[in-house]
């Protein structure tokens, strides 16, 4: 599949969006329906075979080369604590920064661009289908209900105290 073409950074903060707003990127995981803030996304680009790395998180597909950096890919759906994402061509990686580190979330689709005023964004409720520590807020937009993911806590290495982590190997050890 052919890259797609990255996702241009501009200056949010301009004269024609007020301040209160914010831009979020919206894609599907399986069925339901995911946001992030755009800030954060440097590409989107088709799915990649990832290199596998032993020891890894479950939900850590491996790493890719991107331009010369190493990125660890993310299967967004089990870390989310849904069920694994097969990955195929129809796939799209999300590549985020967060300070100087690069990662990449495996979702279905990415769907649209939404501009979001801070008054349309509701606290998390309490879900029983996925872990509400890595939603920031839930919005409505066209009769339908978004998350609004936290990348930073869907980020590896922000649960190692919690016993979460476990190695891809560990039932072959014991």
């Amino acid at each position: 599949m052919p890259e797609l073409n990255p996702i241009e950074q501009h200056d949010h903060a301009s004269a024609d969006m007020p301040l209160d707003h914010r831009e979020l990127v919206t894609f599907r995981i399986g069925e339901q329906d995911f946001s992030m803030d755009i800030m954060l996304v440097r590409e989107i680009r088709g799915w990649s075979e990832a290199t596998v790395l032993p020891y890894a998180p479950r939900y850590v597909l491996g790493v890719i080369n991107l331009r010369g950096a190493v990125v660890p890919i993310i299967d967004l759906a089990a870390r989310l604590g849904l069920p694994p994402t097969e990955p195929g061509p129809r796939h799209v990686i999300i590549i985020v920064v967060d300070g100087t580190r690069l990662t990449g979330f495996l979702v279905s689709a990415v769907s649209d661009i939404l501009s979001v005023g801070a008054g349309e964004v509701q606290s998390v409720p309490t879900l029983n289908d996925m872990n509400a520590s890595f939603l920031s807020g839930v919005i409505t937009s066209k009769s339908r209900l978004l998350r609004i993911l936290d990348v930073a806590a869907a980020l590896p290495g922000q649960d190692l105290d919690d016993g979460t982590l476990v190695p891809a190997e560990a039932e072959c050890l014991n």
